[in-house]
């Protein structure tokens, strides 16, 4: 984006990468809403930035969270939302919802709880594992993309959650209790929603844009699918990111 004329600012969320905070590897659905909101803070207070140009862009898991955020927060006037996932949906019900029951939800609590347990004695955070390394024979192919993006040259980095030992296993909790999706029918600014065709997530972005078609103001939402593309593709493939597409968006909104 900054080759393509924009000010642009990256950052990796709270507890991540060279972003600090403590405990380590943590996620949470209000601390990095907020996360977007800080940066919005600190872009909004800088001598060579309009203020009331500012858009986000969010990948994956930072997709449902930008979408959050630009619910809570006017300031963003355009949101990008890249191969998204809905980390509250998925938590909670499992993938493709299989797992929506009162019954698994309290199973899990009840595993969590104890882990909070485990953890407060243990002076430290159990972490999830990360991406699985070796791959099992019957891997599904989505966890195969993850493996071949995260545990590869082309994306591995010492500092990254997904590579190396994974999220704090407790950072589940809150996700399944506070539904991200909850008022994004209520943005007002554009929103551009991008999907790959082939990724195992895109019912995550189509569920997105049905609650934007019908929110409060349809007519500047969009959701585009590239075709073939697979979730990992948009998070590297620079065949597959539709650049041009998401700087005419600005452009035309910012």
């Amino acid at each position: 984006m900054s080759e393509r004329g924009f000010l642009t600012i990256a950052f990796d969320p709270s507890f991540t990468g060279e972003s600090g905070g403590s405990p380590r590897a943590v996620a949470s659905p209000d601390i990095n809403t907020e996360d977007f909101s800080a940066a919005v803070d600190y872009l909004a207070n800088r001598s060579d930035v309009n203020p009331e140009g500012i858009g986000i862009v969010g990948i994956c898991g930072f997709g449902g969270l930008a979408l959050n955020a630009a619910a809570n927060d006017p300031r963003i006037k355009a949101t990008v939302a890249s191969t998204m996932y809905d980390m509250s949906r998925v938590t909670a019900n499992g993938y493709f919802d299989a797992d929506d029951s009162a019954a698994k939800r309290n199973e899990m609590r009840a595993q969590l709880a104890k882990q909070r347990t485990e953890d407060y004695a243990n002076g430290d955070y159990a972490r999830a594992g990360g991406v699985i390394d070796p791959l099992p024979d019957d891997a599904p192919q989505f966890v195969k993309d993850y493996h071949a993006y995260y545990k590869t040259p082309r994306g591995y980095h010492a500092r990254s959650v997904n590579s190396n030992a994974g999220w704090n296993v407790t950072s589940s909790l809150p996700f399944m209790n506070m539904p991200l999706m909850t008022y994004i029918g209520e943005i007002e600014n554009p929103v551009l929603l991008i999907h790959g065709e082939k990724a195992h997530s895109l019912y995550f972005s189509k569920a997105a844009y049905e609650k934007l078609e019908h929110g409060v103001n349809p007519a500047n939402k969009e959701l585009l699918i590239i075709p073939g593309a697979n979730h990992t593709d948009l998070y590297g493939n620079l065949n597959a990111i539709p650049f041009d597409t998401i700087a005419g968006f600005f452009t035309r909104n910012l």
